[in-house]
């Protein structure tokens, strides 16, 4: 976890509680430094002081998610009007925590911040170059979006889930498709349009002849 914190008692008092927990922070004492060490390195988490020199923390939360760094961020602040909550929240941040605080609000923030990101990697799931978000119903190939109808997308998601097991026609129309459309033409429909879309060269979803089909990275 990163804390980004130029009031060296808070940072340690928080540094101190999360090492408690079994966490590994590390601390940033300016909006410019933190900002770099967020951009540079994984964290599970980010609490973000509002009021820091170089760069305030607004600013720094708004440049991470402009850059696509998706690590949750507990925003903490002596500004306790709702306008400022508001706008922390509007640039990017996850939760917002007034201070003075008690270490054990803080700590149960912590814990559902993390739960939640928990949560959402669950809910990615990567067979190669192709990634499938089961909670945002989206796709991404190399990092780019593909747009995907609802039957290939069911049909992509049972697969990723289990790479390399073998699906038959028979079994995706009944487990995936809930047998709503019962030709098995439909899957061979469906499947050649999807692999067009992800799968262009053949390397990810292949068929194997006489028994289904099957996904697995190369």
């Amino acid at each position: 976890m990163l804390i980004i914190e130029d009031d060296p008692d808070i940072a340690s008092g928080v540094a101190t509680a999360l090492r408690r927990e079994g966490h590994a922070p590390e601390m940033a004492s300016t909006g410019p430094e933190g900002e770099t060490m967020a951009m540079m390195n994984s964290y599970g988490l980010i609490l973000l002081d509002v009021m820091l020199p170089g760069k305030d923390g607004m600013a720094v939360c708004r440049s991470l998610r402009h850059a696509d760094v998706r690590t949750p961020i507990l925003m903490l602040t002596a500004r306790d009007e709702v306008k400022d909550r508001v706008m922390g929240l509007d640039v990017g941040a996850d939760d917002y925590l007034v201070k003075p605080f008690a270490l054990d609000e803080l700590l149960a923030r912590v814990r559902a911040l993390t739960r939640r990101e928990v949560q959402l990697k669950k809910s990615r799931i990567v067979v190669g170059p192709i990634e499938v978000d089961t909670h945002n119903k989206s796709v991404t190939v190399d990092g780019e979006p593909v747009k995907l109808t609802h039957r290939e997308f069911q049909l992509l998601e049972a697969m990723a889930r289990n790479p390399g097991r073998v699906y038959s026609r028979e079994q995706i129309l009944e487990s995936v498709f809930q047998s709503d459309e019962a030709l098995p033409n439909t899957v061979n429909f469906h499947m050649s349009s999807l692999r067009k879309k992800v799968d262009p060269e053949g390397r990810i979803i292949r068929t194997i002849h006489g028994l289904g089909y099957t996904m697995e990275s190369p």
